[in-house]
């Protein structure tokens, strides 16, 4: 039997630890688990010297040495390390007993780091303070006594048809301090007294007497301004606005003949009724018709389809001509009231006209950027005009377009005018010589004298009223006995030919003009707007060639 070490001796750790000499097989065998333990803990054996082999010996010698070798080994370890080494094994047993689960990657440092200064970052976004809410002080909305029928559903607007030849940018105005930027960088009319004040001062109650005596106006003619204004009154739609269908609304009991057959057209509509009232000095700020005017504008701007900086107010029917006139309309209505709700609508009206423009021959047609035609450049300039006057932004390059179409359709070396080229006709050549004089013709320009010598010739139209009311303007701005014999004629026959029923007739003070240019599409509404503008010509604009209101040109 191997003499074993005592388990207290600690080994020599500068020598490797002796292997044991192999144990030969006796029965029974020593568990390995104990064996294992045992030689874990204990002393490695020191090698016994060679010897010869021994003689056999007998099976009960045998097992009586196995049971030393036991009892000796169980004496050389000590109970705690018996102990431990049987707890273990048990543990060992029952670990292995457990279901090992799943054991998820865990995040490295660096991504968890990174996810946490993430939600740090949202979160700082998320509680960071905000801006105070910019106070916006709503716009005073027009007080209108007129019962307004609630909007419809807005039908798709018809698309714009453009001109493909030239690409040009759309006019920019920025509105803050709109003020300060829609006016002229220089007072371009400062020596003058035709601005505002004086352009349309002629419309105020104390100057319209005077100027009805001096330039030819009578009582007569001033009574039938007064009943036009009450039956254009009588014919506003419920909604603020007029058709040129004017039985239209409700008002189908109505019994004035010459409806207008232009029935899509409430824009230019409007526009028409209101401009006789602001002619004789009725604005929504005062006057006998306030509330209808009041109520006309707010249906306008209403109307108004703003693109950017620019508000457009053409219709189905009217096309650019609705467009002009209501351009007119808003533009001097800023000019009478100063009011600063005007002014935005105004000018977007104006940055429309200066987009519609056609960038080839500098006119106006029916729709935005087509060759133009002189009838519609006639109510375009006319707008440009107004908006001049009061002080908003017009553009040099638009006026110089006008200058280069009125030269492409002059005749006579711009005595006469066409429509589109060239030519001579009644209507065209008063527009043309009109547009000529507010954009600076002097009084004794040759052509503009040889122009006004014609028109006189022509006389006024019993049945044109558009004719008529160019024609009138020019005749009236140049003054002189030519003047003197067109007024006489054109406005005793303007007093002789209004409706005058007696007693509650639905005529009463209107026009009922079969024909001339737009009467039948316009109808009785067109044709009383017209004749009432003509009435009030002595006071509708100071004369353009008088000293007291000499206007500068255009700015070029």
């Amino acid at each position: 039997m191997s003499e074993v070490n005592d388990p207290n001796q600690v080994p020599n750790e500068d020598q490797p630890p002796q292997v044991p000499p192999a144990v030969p097989q006796v029965t029974p065998p020593v568990e390995p688990a104990l064996v294992a333990s045992v030689a874990t803990d204990a002393q490695p054996v020191a090698a016994a010297p060679a010897e010869d082999p021994a003689p056999a010996e007998d099976p009960a010698a045998d097992k009586e040495s196995a049971r030393g070798s036991n009892f000796l080994l169980f004496q050389a370890v000590p109970s705690w390390m018996f102990s431990l080494a049987v707890h273990t094994v048990i543990l060992v047993v029952l670990g292995l007993m457990v279901l090992v689960a799943p054991v998820e990657e865990m995040p490295s440092l660096t991504s968890v780091m990174t996810k946490n200064n993430l939600i740090e970052e949202i979160v700082d976004d998320l509680t960071e303070p905000i801006d105070e809410p910019v106070e916006i002080t709503p716009t005073e909305t027009l007080e209108v006594e007129t019962e307004v029928n609630p909007i419809e559903d807005v039908s798709e607007v018809e698309e714009i048809e453009i001109a493909d030849d030239v690409e040009a940018p759309v006019a920019s105005v920025e509105f803050e301090n709109i003020a300060n930027q829609v006016a002229p960088q220089t007072d371009l009319l400062s020596s003058t007294e035709s601005v505002v004040g004086s352009g349309l001062s002629g419309r105020g109650a104390e100057a319209r007497g005077a100027m009805v005596r001096e330039y030819g106006g009578t009582k007569e003619s001033e009574a039938a301004v007064a009943m036009a204004l009450k039956w254009i009154a009588n014919h506003q739609n419920p909604d603020g606005g007029w058709s040129f269908d004017h039985t239209a609304d409700g008002r189908r009991n109505c019994t004035c003949g010459n409806i207008g057959t232009l029935k899509t057209s409430f824009n230019g509509a409007t526009a028409m009724a209101l401009l006789p009232f602001l002619g004789a000095g009725n604005t929504h700020k005062k006057g006998e018709y306030k509330k209808q005017v009041e109520a006309g504008l707010y249906y306008l701007t209403r109307s108004m389809k703003v693109n950017g900086a620019t508000g457009d107010l053409t219709d189905a029917g009217g096309r650019m001509y609705s467009h002009g006139l209501c351009a007119i309309t808003l533009t001097e209505a800023f000019a009478m009231t100063k009011d600063r709700q005007l002014m935005a609508p105004a000018q977007m009206s104006l940055n429309f006209i200066t987009y519609a423009q056609d960038p080839v021959g500098g006119g106006w047609r029916y729709k935005p950027r087509q060759a133009g035609d002189t009838s519609v450049v006639g109510w375009q300039l006319m707008a440009l005009k107004s908006g001049h006057m009061a002080y908003l932004n017009v553009p040099k390059n638009t006026i110089a377009g006008c200058y280069k179409f009125l030269d492409s359709v002059q005749a006579n070396s711009g005595a006469t005018y066409g429509y589109t080229s060239p030519g001579g006709g009644h209507a065209t050549t008063a527009v043309g010589l009109l547009c000529r004089m507010y954009l600076g013709w002097k009084k004794d320009e040759p052509a503009l004298i040889r122009g006004v010598e014609t028109i006189s010739k022509w006389a006024p139209s019993k049945g044109d009223m558009y004719f008529n009311y160019y024609a009138t303007q020019v005749m009236r701005h140049h003054g002189g006995p030519l003047w003197d014999k067109w007024n006489k004629t054109m406005r005793d026959h303007l007093v002789a030919t209004q409706e005058t029923g007696k007693g509650q007739c639905a005529n009463t003070g209107s026009w009922n003009m079969g024909a001339g240019h737009g009467a039948r599409v316009g109808g009785r509404l067109y044709n009383t707007a017209l004749a009432t503008m003509i009435l009030e010509v002595y006071y509708r604009h100071m004369p353009i060639y008088a000293q007291q209101a000499a206007e500068d040109d255009f700015p070029l």
